[in-house]
């Protein structure tokens, strides 16, 4: 066997993401350092032993001493050669007209950061390797801890437990497996302490990490869930209706998660996850299906949900049956509705259509309750509303009024409080989402996709449960409103207002 070392050429997916980090706006202007690029940052999240640690380790090098920063727009003909850069490699580049040329940084001042040296070495050492066996080793110099790069630049090592370096200027951070960086472990302050330094340079950073356990509020799942613009997000998901405990249909899903990555054997993956499944299922499926799961407790995996999604649309005065919780200022406040035939989603009201969700960060602090009272009368006004759950906390004074314009029959107050109704209530959509060639299926909400996969059950007597947060910032609003629409509508159906009409008849006599 060939003992010799290869030259690192990307799979097709690691060169997919190396083009979109390194996008460059049309409108860039020479001078520009990070705010030249469309992603500031970028996220990737695959299987174990992908390939995610070796590909890092080559875009750490490249920023190091190589061409990525925005250099202008390329008349034609200008060249890039590596030899102008104290490099032997003998590469050289000439632009097409219109192109964006690149240049280097100055000083390069890069971290690998991750929870432990053993962390590190899952980019580390591949980086270390790379240059020891490449003509890199002319101008960089590999120790243990640190790199010395060209003009007193530097390629550092920081752990949890070896933090001195933070609060640094840097142009580069390499974040590896953020999925386990937690409060808990003072990984948290750890990424936003080095962003704050990235945006001192104008520079910019990439995180790894397998899927995370969504109970734990980590950084990947912070990032993941982010609404901003210019975070750059890869994550592979196999298809949704693939049961991972089902040896076939777990074959599918490693086949899904792992393509491109050539240099893995299905049938060793296969040893390790069934190995792994028999004692913890949850991390089974996050690190080899690349999936977001959760450990005990989870009332329903998002992936099942997200299964039932299939975006429908809900002419004006369609039956539906509508679920109500309202907050004050820090839990969320929703609308969710449900066809009579099994249709779930959340509807929208008002001249910009906003969707029937309020956070009360979005609306200075505290739940806009006039927004949500033209919502209800809106909603009632243009569907056919058969039924309203609403749960009556901090609004019974709505819910009366809501009564008193719509009827008591139409609107009813739903106390989530009592147990044995919430748990029988959480069962039934349980099952109807669960269920083979079940009916169910929903709008794809993003928002309740995340606050059902934050739902936890909290063990109460007679072997029920109800629903509780995996942390306090975790929201569980949209997933209570599912519920209670549901409910709505299952009652609505056994009350038989899903059968249409008769027509009345006249009966004239002669």
């Amino acid at each position: 066997m060939d003992d010799e070392p290869l030259p690192f050429e990307m799979y097709d997916w690691q060169l997919r993401i190396a083009a979109s980090f390194y996008r460059v706006k049309p409108e860039a202007k020479l001078g520009q350092l990070s705010t030249a690029f469309h992603y500031r940052r970028a996220q990737v999240v695959a299987p174990q032993k992908s390939g995610k640690g070796p590909w890092t380790a080559s875009i750490i090098a490249a920023e190091a001493v190589g061409p990525v920063l925005f250099g202008g727009w390329a008349r034609g003909g200008e060249r890039y050669q590596c030899a102008g850069q104290r490099c032997g490699c003998g590469w050289v580049y000439e632009y097409e007209p219109g192109e964006p040329m690149g240049r280097p940084w100055n000083k390069p001042l890069i971290q690998v950061t991750a929870t432990s040296e053993d962390q590190t070495d899952n980019t580390y050492r591949p980086l270390q390797e790379m240059i020891r066996n490449g003509p890199l080793s002319e101008i960089m110099r590999v120790g243990e801890q640190f790199i010395r790069l060209p003009n007193d630049g530097r390629i550092d090592v920081v752990t949890a437990s070896a933090q001195s370096r933070l609060g640094n200027p840097v142009t580069f951070v390499a974040q590896d497996e953020t999925g386990i960086w937690t409060d808990g472990n003072g990984m948290t302050k750890v990424a936003t302490t080095q962003r704050r330094g990235l945006a001192g340079m104008s520079g910019r950073s990439l995180e790894q990490s397998n899927a995370w356990d969504p109970t734990e509020n980590s950084v990947a799942q912070k990032t993941a869930e982010t609404k901003v613009k210019d975070v750059y997000r890869y994550h592979r998901l196999p298809p949704k209706d693939l049961d991972y405990a089902k040896k076939a249909e777990r074959r599918r899903i490693h086949t899904a998660v792992y393509r491109g990555s050539h240099h893995i054997d299905l049938d060793a993956i296969e040893g390790e996850a069934a190995e792994l499944l028999e004692k913890e299922p949850a991390e089974a499926e996050r690190f080899y299906g690349n999936r977001i799961t959760a450990g005990m407790g989870t009332w329903l995996q998002q992936d099942r949900w997200d299964a039932r999604g299939a975006l429908e649309e809900v002419p004006d005065g369609t039956a539906v049956a509508l679920g109500f919780d309202g907050s004050d200022v820090d839990d969320w406040t929703g609308i969710r509705a449900e066809t009579l035939d099994g249709y779930q989603f959340t509807p929208t009201y008002g001249p910009d259509s906003r969707p029937c969700i309020w956070d009360p960060e979005e609306w200075d602090g505290q739940v806009p309750r006039l927004e949500v009272d033209a919502a209800v009368d809106e909603l009632f006004g243009r569907l056919n509303v058969v039924r309203m759950y609403g749960d009556p906390p901090y609004w019974t004074s709505e819910m009366a009024a809501w009564q008193a314009r719509h009827g008591e029959k139409r609107v009813t107050e739903w106390q989530t409080y009592r147990v044995a109704q919430m748990h029988a209530a959480c069962e039934q959509l349980l099952t109807d989402v669960m269920k083979k060639n079940t009916t169910f299926r929903h709008d794809g909400c993003e928002t309740t996709s995340i606050h059902v996969r934050n739902a936890r059950k909290a063990a109460r007597p007679a072997k029920r449960y109800v629903l509780r947060k995996a942390t306090h910032v975790q929201k569980i609003d949209l997933a209570v409103v599912s519920i209670l629409a549901h409910e709505a509508a299952c009652d609505a159906i056994a009350a038989g207002q899903a059968k249409p009409k008769k027509k009345s008849k006249m009966l004239i006599m002669r």
